[in-house]
């Protein structure tokens, strides 16, 4: 059973993330669109104004975005996270990154019953042709690194670049 999944991700220790994930229910915090009505903004949106607005602590005026620690769930559970309560099969949400080892460049990915691996290259993100961020796919592999098995879930994972934190104010030293 696999749903796309994409994430968000908050700022990490020298990154910055977004996320999406596949398929929503309930909970309590729901956060409701008229009929009619979806959240479903580009990468750039995603990027140029939700992902700036929370790492230089500006509110959205629509609060669609959940903080999960997206690595503390599979992702067959993040729907219950979701801010939306939609019939979509598309959950957003901002996430710190963890780093694989304290002092390292990699990221720990690992959930307790797989992990996200990337794939691909990383994609350009552009505001008005300047280059802002980054989008990484990853997808799900149920079981440990390296015999896990691939699934069906997919995320995407955006940060902005570093010049742009310098630019906002938001750079981690």
């Amino acid at each position: 059973m696999g749903c796309e999944t994409s994430l968000v991700a908050d700022p990490g220790p020298t990154a910055v993330a977004t996320a999406t994930a596949k398929a929503a229910k309930t909970g309590s915090s729901a956060t409701a669109l008229a009929p009619g009505f979806r959240f479903h903004p580009t990468d750039e949106e995603l990027v140029s104004y939700y992902l700036k607005r929370k790492v230089t602590n500006k509110p959205a005026r629509f609060d669609a975005i959940a903080e999960v620690d997206i690595y503390k769930h599979e992702p067959w559970n993040l729907s219950d996270k979701s801010k939306l309560k939609t019939r979509d099969q598309e959950w957003y949400f901002f996430s710190l990154l963890d780093k694989k080892y304290g002092n390292g460049g990699r990221m720990n990915r690992a959930t307790g019953q797989g992990y996200w691996k990337a794939t691909g290259k990383d994609r350009e993100v552009r505001h008005n042709s300047q280059l802002i961020g980054m989008k990484k796919t990853l997808v799900f592999h149920s079981g440990k690194a390296p015999d896990g098995l691939r699934t069906n879930w997919v995320m995407h994972e955006y940060r902005l670049i570093e010049e742009e934190l310098e630019r906002i104010g938001a750079l981690q030293v």
